[in-house]
């Protein structure tokens, strides 16, 4: 059974990320732990670095980093996971019997945590668009065979939709597995802005994505919840 890297971008993360790892290390005997941070200014390499087999400094930008993770990876199958995700109980397992029977990446169901009910609609809908489109999101905890990573040339050195980017090139190799046991993870993304308006959009940001708009001004829309320039 293949052996796993999770490479674990993080930026400004001490809050949680002691948690966060604590909740990863019985996992250590199976996987190395690889955090790649962004520049943080805060706490987050002094804490994690007890909790993980290698700290890389990266440039910041998701796409970068987690790139970087992947090139220092030692392991055959590569998992990124966001600092606020918590993997299902038997995540490795299930990971590992998908790459047994042939399948090269895929992705697990989401739930999103917070107290807005609608984040529960939010999640089934992004379980049921990842299903029909086969486009995974980087909350969905993206796991793909290391040779094929590198085959289809990584994450692209985008701001903004780099998951999308990966999940369209490795679906040109194979359809993703989909886990339905889910990762569970923070809603907070959605709340900052409202979860009808974050709706639209991420929708939004999508279509202007697919249409050719340019990541880094979609970036900034992402980060301001802005649908057109201020």
């Amino acid at each position: 059974m293949p052996d796993i890297s999770i490479i674990i971008p993080t930026l400004n993360e001490e809050a949680g990320i002691v948690t966060f790892l604590s909740e990863l290390q019985s996992l250590r005997s199976q996987c190395e732990l690889i955090l790649v941070d962004g520049s943080s200014d805060d706490a987050t390499v002094r804490l994690a670095t007890p909790l993980v087999d290698d700290v890389i400094s990266s440039a910041r930008g998701r796409a970068i980093q987690m790139n970087s993770g992947a090139a220092m990876a030692s392991k055959p199958v590569l998992l990124f996971l966001h600092s606020d995700t918590t993997l299902p109980d038997d995540a490795i397992k299930q990971i590992q019997d998908a790459i047994k029977n042939g399948h090269c990446w895929g992705r697990f169901d989401i739930h999103l945590v917070g107290k807005a009910r609608l984040l529960s609609l939010v999640a089934w809908l992004m379980n049921q668009r990842s299903r029909w489109t086969g486009i995974a999101t980087g909350d969905q905890a993206i796991f793909v065979v290391k040779e094929v990573f590198d085959q289809v040339g990584g994450y692209a050195d985008i701001a903004l939709m780099e998951d999308i980017d990966l999940s369209a090139k490795l679906k040109t190799v194979r359809k993703p597995y989909c886990i339905q046991n889910k990762v569970k993870s923070s809603g907070r993304r959605w709340l900052s802005f409202g979860v009808l308006k974050t709706i639209c959009l991420m929708w939004w940001l999508r279509l202007r994505f697919f249409f050719g708009a340019d990541p880094t001004q979609l970036e900034e829309h992402y980060r301001k919840g802005l649908f057109w320039k201020d």
